[in-house]
């Protein structure tokens, strides 16, 4: 396993970061147990959930995720140490997480608590924002004319990541946090916090996560760069495209289980002829070069100059004990060549 340091911190993260998403509804204690474990014995170190986690989102579901993580660490306190668990916080929007309220510095610090209650560990080595107050174009929000940013008071948000910032540090201070990321953020926001960190003295951001895969590459070159040049570790999310850059979903198949097969809180918006076309070149690809699908698309982004640690989930060992693979293997430059002509044929596929 290849390791990264997390941004500026003195944490070395390995290549692959467990997702754990689905972890109390596609998947049960004992599926997350053999996952843990197994990751550990790959050299995985680096895990990520959220406190809105199991997916699709729901009241029943709420910190659901969180809770089987700590289970699992109620029976292996002594191998606490051995983990970079990240945590986020939700953002506004679900009326069952603080009335659909903003983060707020009073939110930041009672929602730590609750993670740390669920975890049952005394810190969090990451804590993320899971995405701004204010909407940013994630989630095929990113078309032109989707968001009009002139009507945003720039001042109010700035203020609100000032007092975000203030909380984080009372919680670094209190020992109850490492360090800090941001998820589902851009440029201007990163920019922003770094700005704000630096003037006031307070904890300086460590990471990104943004959905990043060859169906959804929107972050290359300029936020990927500006990460670099600050040292901010930049973490992909979704590398397969929820699954679509498996090849499982070709020409509207849904397999019995499969996420697709739920309902989709901010719909399937990832389903497009585009998408369907594009997927199967990249799986022609593979397949011609002993790859799976899979493979090419996570091997791919782990390449990606600037990509810290790339974010996986899988609701079956088969699954994960292929995605893992995927991470030893080097690409080559014919096959690099391969995928970015179809890359250029598809850009922006949704």
């Amino acid at each position: 396993m290849k390791y990264s340091k997390l941004g500026r911190t003195d944490i070395d993260v390995s290549h692959v970061c467990l997702g754990t998403m689905t972890w109390g509804k596609q998947n049960t204690q004992q599926d997350a147990d053999q996952q843990i474990e197994f990751a550990l014995d790959q050299g995985i170190n680096f895990w990520d959930t959220a406190e809105m986690y199991a997916v699709p989102p729901t009241p029943d579901t709420y910190g659901k995720t969180e809770s089987i993580i700590g289970d699992w660490f109620s029976r292996h306190e002594s191998r606490r140490d051995e983990v970079v668990l990240a945590t986020k916080i939700a953002g506004n929007g679900l009326s069952w997480v603080r009335d659909g309220g903003d983060v707020t510095g009073e939110a930041i610090v009672q929602s730590v608590d609750n993670s740390l209650a669920r975890l049952k560990t005394d810190y969090i080595d990451l804590y993320q924002i899971h995405w701004p107050n204010r909407t940013s174009p994630h989630f095929a929000k990113h078309w032109p004319g989707r968001l009009n940013f002139s009507d945003v008071d720039t001042q109010q948000q700035s203020a609100e990541m000032l007092e975000i910032l203030q909380a984080l540090d009372e919680c670094v201070k209190a020992g109850k946090i490492r360090h800090f990321g941001l998820s589902n953020e851009t440029p201007w926001g990163v920019s922003e916090y770094l700005r704000l960190s630096e003037k006031h003295s307070l904890p300086r951001v460590a990471s990104i996560q943004n959905e990043f895969s060859l169906l959804h590459a929107k972050d290359w070159p300029y936020l990927i760069e500006g990460c670099v040049r600050e040292d901010v570790a930049y973490l992909p999310w979704s590398p397969l495209a929820a699954g679509a850059l498996s090849g499982k979903y070709i020409d509207g198949a849904r397999p019995q289980g499969s996420r697709w097969s739920y309902a989709q809180r901010n719909g399937l918006f990832r389903d497009t002829e585009a998408s369907n076309q594009a997927i199967k070149a990249y799986k022609d690809i593979a397949e011609r070069n002993g790859l799976t699908a899979s493979q090419l698309a996570l091997a791919w982004v782990d390449q990606v100059d600037g990509v810290t640690s790339t974010i996986i989930g899988a609701t079956t060992m088969d699954q994960l004990k292929e995605d893992i693979k995927a991470f030893e293997v080097a690409l080559s430059e014919q096959v690099i060549s391969e995928v970015a002509e179809v890359f250029k044929q598809y850009p922006v596929p949704y």
